[in-house]
């Protein structure tokens, strides 16, 4: 399933909101194109002698270089324009969501309570989402992923959604790429006899992951979790509208309320880094415990590895952490995911730590697998 299907719960944006939105991606794709690269280039031939002359040495950490960078202007831009061209992605999208906001949650009552409805959908009134997701709005998104207007409100999940298809676009992926679709032919390459009957995809987010695993295993029974109500109830609506049958729940990937060996397969697309090391350990404990004998889990992530990077490279990478409230994009970048399935309980023998094979349009998504042996 390609990453800009349509479907009813879809905000329909006027020409006008269209034309900012398309502006945006062709804004972000100038930034990453021509104007990021020039940044190495400022750095070694005019912001690391500059430094040299004034402290009679090279700068050799990341605080000296993020110190050094944002002392020149040219840099202060650059990061200024970056910014603000993620402040007006989200802009442009809320015109189109809050616009249509009851619209959409209209829908998504309707598709829901539908006598033909595939999927089900389980909030947890008393559930309090933790606070590294609610103190601030991650990736600068327009109310945070817990956003939560009432009477049905569908707003955080169109947004992220739609924001998160803009800001794959302004980063030149592919219009075609799927991240489930990559981790689907890893697994039939690497665990060619699995035949699911349970499936939990961890901090499903708008659902745009958890349906190609529904409709590519069809006789399997579904399950997602996520922390937000708004969603959730989106995600179970664009579920209903793509024909997949999908049960959504409340949950924390870290704690959930599932009997041991549920899962035959477990997954999760980019949420490794947007959780606690705390959180992701309880999460691969979690998987551990959930996946049934002779199933298979799969944790998908961006390619943010520190390991092995200079420590430009490393400055470049943090740029999120400090712009685009990102507080655990270093975190993971420093994580030791094996280090962190031992610590789990889980025997080195059955782990997988590596990148999926780079397609077209697509990034060298990273994984990290496990296995859990039938006896």
């Amino acid at each position: 399933m390609v990453r800009s299907v349509q479907h009813e719960m879809l905000p329909q944006p006027t020409a006008d909101e269209s034309a900012r939105q398309q502006f945006v991606v062709a804004f972000k794709q100038a930034l990453n194109r021509s104007f990021r690269p020039t940044q190495k280039r400022l750095f070694e031939s005019v912001v690391a002698p500059e430094f040299e002359r004034i402290h009679g040495r090279l700068p050799e950490t990341r605080d000296d270089i993020h110190a050094a960078m944002f002392a020149h202007p040219s840099y202060r831009s650059w990061s200024a324009l970056n910014r603000a061209a993620q402040e007006q992605m989200w802009i442009s999208l809320s015109d189109s969501v809050f616009r249509e906001r009851e619209r959409l949650a209209d829908k998504a009552t309707e598709l829901c309570a539908s006598p033909t409805r595939l999927g089900s959908l389980s909030l947890a009134p008393d559930f309090v989402p933790p606070r590294g997701v609610t103190a601030l709005d991650i990736h600068l998104q327009t109310g945070g992923y817990t956003l939560d207007l009432g009477g049905g409100d569908v707003s955080a999940g169109a947004l992220y959604e739609c924001g998160g298809n803009l800001y794959a676009f302004g980063q030149g992926i592919s219009r075609t790429d799927s991240k489930a679709a990559h981790v689907q032919r890893f697994i039939a390459e690497k665990y060619p006899d699995l035949k699911p009957r349970r499936i939990l995809d961890m901090g499903c987010s708008a659902g745009s992951a958890s349906v190609p695993y529904a409709l590519a295993f069809p006789d399997a029974e579904v399950h997602a979790i996520d922390v937000g109500a708004g969603m959730l109830r989106y995600a179970h609506a664009r579920a209903e509208s793509l024909g997949a049958r999908v049960h959504f729940h409340q949950m924390d990937c870290a704690a959930t309320s599932f009997a041991d060996a549920s899962f035959d397969l477990i997954i999760s697309h980019n949420m490794m880094h947007e959780i606690s090391g705390a959180t992701r350990r309880g999460m691969l404990r979690e998987t551990w415990r959930l996946l049934a004998p002779g199933g298979v889990a799969v944790h998908q992530d961006v390619p943010l590895r520190f390991a092995g990077l200079s420590e430009f490279q490393k400055f470049e990478m943090s740029w999120d952490t400090h712009n685009n409230n990102e507080p655990y994009w270093e975190v993971y970048a420093n994580a030791d995911l094996a280090a962190d399935m031992h610590e789990a309980g889980i025997p080195a023998e059955f782990c997988h730590v590596g990148s999926l094979p780079v397609a077209q349009g697509s990034l060298p998504w990273f994984v990290a697998s496990l296995y859990k042996p039938a006896s």
